[in-house]
C-alpha cells in the first residue's frame, strides 16, 4: 500500500509518500481500497505538530475515506467484499488501503461519487451535531457562521437552508460571490472583529428590518477560529443564544508551528463562569468530532439522517479540488493559502 506520512513537524513539504505491505483485516474489521481521502484542518495542525490528539510524528493522519471493501474479518456482517462505502478511521486515512472496525464503515448511496463520499463524513457530521444536537437549531434562526466557505461552513450552510435560517457568514471578500450563490444571505469580511464585527451584524439586521432598539442578538454562532473570536461571538448572542466552538485555527495560523502565537491566542481567550451564563441566558458548547468516533450510538443516526438528506437533494458535498498522493504538499499549501472552498481531497 501507499501512504502519505508526516515525516517531521513542519511545512507541507514534510509530507512524503511511502510504501508498505497491505494490512490484513482482523476480527470485526474490514479492509477498504481507498478511492479518495478527505483533508481536514486537523490534519494541517497535526503536520505542524500542534494537534494534541494526533499520533506521535512520524505518523499518517486522515479521518475520512471512500472506497470499496475488499476483505472482511470474522464476525463482520454489515459490509461485504465489493461494497462501495464511506469509512472513518481514527487516523490513517491518507492511505490507499485502510483497515478499521466494521462499525466505522457505512454504505454509500448508489448515486454518490467516491469524491462526494470522501467529502461528507467529518464536515457534515460536525455541522449536523453542532446545529441539530448541540445547537438545537430552530426554524428561522439567525446564524453567525465563521469560515463559511470552508468544508464545515458549506455543510452548515446547506443544513441551515432546511430550517429556513438567515445566515451571516464570514469569509475573505474574494469568496463572497461564491457564498451568495450557495445561499449565504449576508457574507461579511472574516477580518472584522470586535466592535467592527458587531456593527456589521447590526447593519445586516437593520437591512432585515430589525432596528437597534429591537436588536436582541443572533441565535447561534458557529466558530472554528477561537481566541478573541469566541468573545465576539458570545457578545453577539441574544437571550437563549448558543455559541458552539469547533476549532482553534487562530492558534495555528501560518504553515509552520509558532508556539509564541499559539500561547498568545490562548491567553486572549475569555473564561466564563456558570453564574454569568445563567444570568445572560446563553450557552457555550464545543464539538470535536474526533472525540466522538467511539460513540456510534450518537453518530450513526446522524449519518443516516445526512444520507437521507443527500437522497432528497437537500445537501450535496462541494469538492473544490482533488490532488494525487504525490501532490499532498500542494494540497496542504492550497488550504493554508485560503484558496479552498468546501473540501479538498487526496486521490491515490
Amino acid at each position: 500500500m501507499r501512504q502519505i506520512w508526516i515525516t517531521s513537524a513542519g511545512a507541507p513539504e514534510v509530507l512524503k509518500v511511502q510504501e508498505a505491505a497491505d494490512p490484513e483485516a482482523g476480527p470485526n474489521q474490514a479492509r477498504v481500497r481507498v478511492k479518495a481521502s478527505g483533508i481536514n484542518f486537523a490534519d494541517l495542525s497535526a503536520r505542524q505538530g500542534m494537534y494534541p490528539d494526533a499520533p506521535k510524528i512520524p505518523c499518517v493522519v486522515g479521518y475520512e475515506v471512500s472506497g470499496i471493501v475488499d476483505q472482511v474479518g470474522a464476525g463482520v456482517d454489515n459490509v461485504k467484499v465489493g461494497d462501495r462505502v464511506f469509512a472513518m478511521p481514527r487516523f490513517g486515512g491518507y492511505s490507499d488501503v485502510v483497515v478499521l472496525p466494521a462499525t466505522n464503515i457505512l454504505h454509500m448511496p448508489d448515486a454518490m461519487s467516491f469524491e462526494e463520499a470522501a467529502a461528507l463524513p467529518v464536515v457534515y457530521l460536525t455541522a449536523h451535531h453542532m446545529m441539530f444536537y448541540t445547537g438545537y437549531l430552530r426554524e428561522g434562526s439567525i446564524i453567525l457562521l465563521h469560515s463559511a466557505a470552508g468544508g464545515v461552513g458549506l455543510a452548515a450552510l446547506q443544513l441551515a437552508k432546511t430550517k429556513k435560517c438567515i445566515v451571516i457568514g464570514t469569509a475573505s471578500p474574494s469568496k463572497h460571490d461564491f457564498l451568495r450563490a450557495e445561499g449565504c444571505q449576508y457574507p461579511l469580511d472574516s477580518a472584522l472583529s470586535g466592535e467592527a464585527l458587531k456593527q456589521a451584524v447590526r447593519e445586516v439586521l437593520k437591512s432585515m428590518g430589525i432596528p437597534d432598539d429591537k436588536f436582541h442578538g443572533v441565535d447561534l454562532v458557529l466558530d472554528p477560529v477561537g481566541g478573541p473570536s469566541w468573545t465576539d461571538g458570545y457578545n453577539l448572542l441574544g437571550p437563549g443564544g448558543r455559541l458552539v466552538a469547533f476549532g482553534f485555527s487562530a492558534a495555528t495560523a501560518g504553515k509552520t508551528r509558532n508556539l509564541f502565537k499559539a500561547i498568545y491566542r490562548l491567553l486572549q481567550m475569555k473564561w466564563w463562569n456558570p453564574m454569568k451564563l445563567m444570568n445572560d441566558n446563553k450557552t457555550i458548547s464545543g464539538v470535536n468530532m474526533g472525540h466522538l468516533f467511539d460513540r456510534v450510538d450518537l453518530l450513526l443516526p446522524q449519518f443516516k439522517a445526512l444520507t437521507e438528506m443527500y437522497l432528497r437533494g437537500e445537501i450535496k458535498p462541494y469538492v473544490d479540488r482533488t490532488f494525487p498522493f504525490s501532490e499532498a504538499a500542494a494540497a496542504h499549501h492550497y488550504i493554508h493559502d485560503r484558496k479552498a472552498k468546501g473540501k479538498v481531497l487526496l486521490v491515490p
